[in-house]
């Protein structure tokens, strides 16, 4: 008897539990249906109910009871696509599923607003988009340079700001936090961004995050994010070369022109190539760029490499592991200060003799090396590692020298629940260890734990998250900082979105902030120990609405927007040091200037398509206004540094007008680029004044430039074969003469020619 109560309850036990039933199992491969591309992040859905996402590899498993079946496979940016399937018992089948771009939707996607794969339009935050074609279209030699060309975005002597979020600080600390892959890119010594490591000939978009992003990425994102998205090899391996040779225009003023008869040149080139191997992913590619200089003794010549490796596991579905490795090369000079502002605009102070000049001529050697784990499983769970070292040495002719090391790792993990809600979080720790004859000898840290839900219901996306962020450097620390981010979208009418978001930020300062103590090009540069860190918010209100012309696809957007900080940390020219020649005591300092308030507002256009024979229609166009406001201006202490008795801060343009359109008919491409700024209205004090030799006044200079910048480029190519492309570019084309800067000459007008090889 008690035998057949065993045997009765194995036997139910085997009926009723879904492991020990008759089960059937389906599977397979999702692919991008044009390049071959393996699909991640597809939502297999059985009938209503999402059953299976699909990895790395495209590949999704669902364990199924025999039965009939309608499966659903679906992807932002592609076409939904259905199938029906009937099972039996005990059976295993094959069914790989090909998707097509949508051609209903606008079809951008982001991953930097919530660190997933999200719609353009569904985001809670104003964000642009750029892809690799308009850089390579562009010639860019220096992402810096680019970075300017893009709405409501300044980069000033490597300094980036957006909406007017900072001024010049000249090469520490910054407030946008630039990202390669989404992990930073700035150095561990002065918290700055190195434009010319970023990989560009590897780039699949550019998406920018404007407002504060501190709960997601962490210090230095109070101003916002850029992160460079790199890309991996398609199912059909791809080479690209690309040569360029230009020169300078003779300046405006010919009597700036230092070269005499002889030319100043500008060549390089970059190659790329991607190839998947089995289950390898492999990336190189390489980039040397040599340019004479427009301005005496500021000639650059550089090499930089880079291999990405991914691996794709057949056995453990889901887990991918990898390295990716950035290497770069550098010699260049540079000066701060020109001679005048008559003959001398493009030499330095002191002329080229080497025992009077102000130029500096530096060595650089900066690489990365990051390992990384993904584990994406069918349920929509998912697991990352993703780590970084990161080493800056500069060596130079002035006792300048440093070495900067930064070790960074970050553990995600995320879930998503039925196709509605993302749940994100992770945990975060860098180091930093400098030696430094620039700022002798520190290490930091920084730690964070931080978690987002990203929800979508019906026509509402609501987002909510926070961080928890402790910083160091050597022994004073920071008191562990609490920043929390929320934003709504809402989906009005078709096409049309409205927006709200609100974001707290926090930065701690930097070790070059903090210590450095040097002269840079001539001019001095005093340390601040007692720099507090910097705490702000970001709200905004904005709309994207949908535009569609004939085959053109594109977004309108505007948005109004405030932030305000407290205890900002700005550069600030003045007299620190004993009044002794040669400098008179005169440099920067960092100082905490107090509490400010920027409001103002921004309107863009951007968008692909065809317009009648017109293909390849790309448009970015926006339009910036900003007012910049220190709330506690002190008119005793402060009008004394600035060349205005205001409280408006400095180094910044209200107006800010930035447009690049192109397109192409047959085998004929052209382009035209404009950027415009106002005037800038407030500066630092003694440099409209000067104190002579050692500080040229530039008062009576700015007085004739009062007026603001607009400067024009222009481009054509032909397609001399389906894969060869010859283009002819002018920058500069009326040859204005500007500055970005004091003392900062921009480039006259120049030429180059560029060949474009796909193989």
């Amino acid at each position: 008897m008690q035998r057949m109560r065993l045997l009765s309850t194995f036997f139910i036990l085997c009926c009723c539990h879904p492991s020990l039933a008759q089960q059937a199992t389906v599977s397979g491969i999702i692919k991008h249906a044009t390049s071959g591309e393996n699909l991640l992040g597809v939502i297999v859905i059985n009938d209503t109910t999402p059953a299976a996402v699909s990895d790395t590899n495209g590949f999704y498993k669902l364990t199924l009871a025999p039965g009939s079946y309608r499966l659903t496979f679906k992807l932002l940016g592609f076409e939904s696509r259905t199938i029906n399937i009937a099972l039996m018992e005990n059976e295993t089948k094959s069914i790989n599923v090909s998707l097509s771009p949508s051609a209903k939707e606008l079809g951008t996607v982001v991953v930097s607003a919530g660190r997933f794969e999200q719609r353009l339009e569904d985001v809670t935050v104003s964000m642009n988009v750029i892809k690799p074609r308009l850089i390579e279209n562009t010639n860019v030699v220096n992402m810096e340079d680019f970075m300017g060309q893009v709405p409501g975005v300044n980069v000033t002597d490597g300094q980036i700001n957006i909406r007017g979020g900072s001024g010049w600080s000249y090469g520490a600390g910054s407030r946008v936090l630039v990202l390669v892959d989404d992990i930073p890119l700035l150095a561990a010594d002065a918290n700055d961004v190195k434009w010319n490591f970023i990989p560009v000939e590897n780039l699949e978009q550019i998406e920018v995050i404007k407002g504060a992003s501190s709960a997601l990425f962490g210090s230095s994102a109070l101003n916002g994010v850029v992160n460079f998205r790199t890309a991996y090899p398609k199912s059909t391996p791809a080479t690209q070369v690309i040569l360029h040779t230009g020169f300078y225009d003779t300046p405006a003023r010919k009597e700036l022109k230092w070269w005499g008869d002889n030319r100043q040149m500008t060549s390089g080139f970059s190659i790329f190539h991607s190839e998947q191997l089995k289950q390898n992913d492999i990336v190189a590619g390489a980039n040397y760029f040599r340019d004479d200089g427009y301005r005496a003794g500021e000639d650059e010549e550089r090499f930089r490499f880079n291999v990405n490796y991914r691996y794709r596991f057949k056995k453990i579905e889901g887990l991918t592991a990898g390295l990716k490795t950035n290497a770069m090369f550098s010699q260049s000079g540079i000066f701060f200060i020109w001679a005048n502002d008559s003959t001398g605009a493009l030499t330095p102070l002191g002329g080229l003799d080497t025992a009077t000049t102000s130029i500096s001529r530096n060595s650089l050697i900066r690489y990365s090396v990051d390992p990384f784990f993904t584990y994406v499983k069918n349920n929509g769970t998912s697991h990352k590692l993703s780590t970084r070292y990161f080493t800056t040495i500069n060596k130079n002719n002035t006792d300048q020298a440093s070495t900067a090391a930064w070790y960074f790792a970050e553990y995600q993990f995320q879930k998503k629940i039925k196709d509605a809600i993302t749940l994100t979080a992770g945990i975060t720790d860098a180091y930093s260890d400098v030696v430094s004859q620039l700022y002798g000898n520190h290490n930091g840290n920084n730690l964070a734990a931080f978690a987002q839900a990203d929800i979508k219901y019906k026509k509402v996306s609501l987002s909510l998250g926070g961080r928890l962020e402790a910083s160091r450097i050597d022994t004073v620390e920071g008191d562990p900082t609490p920043v929390i981010r929320s934003g709504l979208n809402f989906h009005l009418f078709k096409d049309t979105y409205l927006r709200t978001s609100y974001g707290q930020g926090y930065r701690f300062p930097s070790i070059a902030e903090k210590y450095i103590s040097t002269q840079v090009a001539g001019v001095s540069i005093y340390p601040n120990d007692s720099l507090k860190p910097e705490t702000g918010w970001s709200a905004e209100i904005g709309i994207m609405q949908g535009i569609k012309v004939f085959g053109w696809k594109g977004y309108f957007d505007a948005a109004v927007f405030q932030s305000e900080y407290k205890e900002m940390m700005e550069f600030t020219f003045g007299q620190w040091g004993a009044s002794v020649p040669p400098q008179y005591g005169l440099g920067f300092k960092s100082l905490n200037i107090g509490n400010t308030k920027i409001r103002g507002f921004d309107i863009s256009l951007s968008g692909t398509g065809s317009i009648g024979k017109v293909t390849d229609v790309n448009v970015l166009i926006g339009y910036t206004y900003t007012d910049p406001r220190q709330t506690n201006f002190n008119p005793a202490v402060d009008t004394s540094r600035n060349s205005l008795p205001t409280n408006l801060l400095k180094y910044r343009y209200r107006h800010l007008f930035k447009g690049d359109i192109e397109g192409t008919i047959k085998k004929l491409s052209a382009g035209v680029s404009v950027r415009y700024n106002s005037f800038m209205e407030n500066i630092d004090r003694l440099f409209e004044s000067g104190i002579q030799p050692f500080l040229p006044p530039m008062g009576e200079y700015r007085k004739k430039h009062n007026t603001g910048d607009i400067v024009w480029d222009v481009r054509c190519s032909y397609k001399v074969l389906s894969n060869l492309k010859t283009s002819f570019l002018i920058k500069n084309l009326f040859n204005l003469e500007y500055v970005g800067r004091p003392y900062d000459m921009q480039p006259p007008r120049s030429f180059t020619l560029q060949f474009s090889l796909t193989l």
